[in-house]
C-alpha cells in the first residue's frame, strides 16, 4: 500500500491565515497545507466508498488494501475504533487532540512496535515544530512534510528513539510539572499513576484538586494511592508516574514523627527509595518540588524538610537519565 500525504495540517492549514498567535506568527505562509491523502492513487480519505479490491473499516476511517495492509486515519474527536484484533500497519492520527488515544490503540493491539504512527492535522494547538518533535519522540510517533509518500512495510528515516528509563521533573507550585509528567506517558498502553498525597477526605478544597487530577488523566490508567513507593516500584509491571516526592516525604515525616523528633528513619526511607529507583524494573517518571528558591522556612522542622527533599532530589537526579526543571510550563533540561 502506497500512501501519499499531500497535506498534514488541520482544515485551515498551519499557520492559519490571519492568525497572529505565537505559533502561527513564527511560520511562513503555507508551511503545512490542510490534510489530504491518496492511497495507491485511487482511494481518498475518508474511505466511505473505496474502489474495488479495497475494504473500508472503522466507519470509513480505515482502509484495508488488496495486499492485506491496513491504514487508519483518526481525526480529532473520533474514538478508537473497536474493530480489532487486526493491527494497523500505518496510523495517521491527530495527536494534538488526545494523545492517550494512541495508548488506547496500543492497548487494544491495533498498533504495535511495527506500526508507523504519523501525527497529522497539525495546527497552532502546539507552539512550534520543535515542541511537536519533542512530544512525538516521547510518544513513539513521527511527523512528515507535506507531499511525503509512505509505503507499508518500510521503516521511515528518523524513527522514534527509546524514551529515558528514569525521568525526574522538578518545579515550583503550579509550574506545570505534573502536566508534563502526564504528557510524557500519554501514549503508553499501560500506566500506573502513583498518588502519594492525601485523598482529601474532610478537606473540600483539596478533594477538588485531587478530583481534577483524576479527571485529567487517561481513563485507562490505573491509580494507586500509597506512600510505600519502594513496594510500588519493586512490584510494578507497567510504567509508573509518581506524583509526587514532596507529598511522599511529608507522609514519611508524619509516619515517623520526624517533624520535631529523630530524623534518622526519614533518611533510611530515602536510602531505600534511592535503591529502588536505581533498580526499577519499569520506566519511571516522577514529579518533585524544587527547593531553595524561596524564603528560608521559619521553623526548624520546615528547614529540615527542605533539606531532606533537596538531598532526595539530588540523589534521584544522579540516578536518572533525564532531569528537567519546569517553569511556567516550559522545560529547562538539566
Amino acid at each position: 500500500m502506497k500512501i501519499l500525504v499531500s497535506g498534514t495540517a488541520g482544515g485551515s492549514g498551519w499557520p492559519e491565515p490571519g492568525c497572529r498567535c505565537a505559533s502561527c506568527a513564527g511560520l511562513p505562509s503555507g508551511h503545512r497545507r490542510p490534510f489530504e491523502l491518496v492511497v495507491d492513487g485511487v482511494a481518498r480519505f475518508p474511505f466511505d466508498d473505496p474502489p474495488s479490491g479495497y475494504r473500508a473499516c472503522a466507519g470509513g476511517l480505515g482502509l484495508a488494501g488488496p495486499d492485506g495492509s491496513r491504514l487508519l486515519c483518526l481525526p480529532k474527536g473520533r474514538p478508537v475504533p473497536p474493530d480489532g484484533p487486526a493491527r494497523y500497519d500505518v496510523v495517521l492520527i491527530d495527536l494534538l487532540d488526545r494523545p492517550e488515544r494512541l495508548g488506547e490503540l496500543r492497548r487494544a493491539g491495533l498498533a504495535d512496535d511495527r506500526t508507523v504512527v504519523v501525527a497529522v492535522w497539525l495546527d497552532h494547538r502546539i507552539r512550534s515544530e520543535e515542541e511537536l518533535a519533542r512530544r512525538l519522540r516521547l510518544w513513539g510517533a513521527l511527523t512528515v512534510p507535506d507531499g511525503t509518500a509512505l509505503e507499508t512495510g518500510r521503516v521511515l528515516p528518523g524513527s522514534p528513539v527509546t524514551a529515558p528509563w528514569r525521568t525526574l521533573l522538578l518545579g515550583g507550585s503550579r509550574s506545570g510539572k505534573s502536566a508534563e509528567a502526564e504528557l510524557r506517558l500519554a501514549a503508553e498502553p499501560y500506566v500506573t499513576y502513583v498518588a502519594t498525597g492525601p485523598s482529601g477526605a474532610g478537606d473540600g478544597e483539596w478533594a477538588a484538586r485531587v478530583r481534577a487530577h483524576r479527571e485529567r488523566r487517561p481513563a485507562h490508567w490505573a491509580t494507586v494511592e500509597t506512600a510505600d513507593l519502594v513496594s510500588a516500584i519493586g512490584q510494578a509491571t507497567a510504567p509508573l508516574l509518581i506524583d509526587g516526592l514532596g507529598t511522599w516525604l511529608t507522609a514519611v515525616f508524619d509516619e515517623h514523627g520526624a517533624w520535631e523528633g529523630d530524623r534518622a528513619p526519614v533518611r533510611e526511607r530515602c536510602d531505600e527509595l534511592a535503591a529502588a529507583w536505581r533498580q526499577t524494573p519499569v520506566r519511571l517518571v516522577a514529579v518533585s518540588d524544587e527547593v531553595g528558591m524561596g524564603v528560608v522556612p521559619a521553623t526548624s522542622s520546615g528547614r529540615s524538610f527542605r533539606d531532606e527533599l533537596g538531598r532526595l532530589n539530588e540523589r534521584l537526579a544522579a540516578e536518572s537519565e533525564y532531569v528537567a526543571l519546569v517553569v511556567a510550563g516550559r522545560l529547562l533540561e538539566l
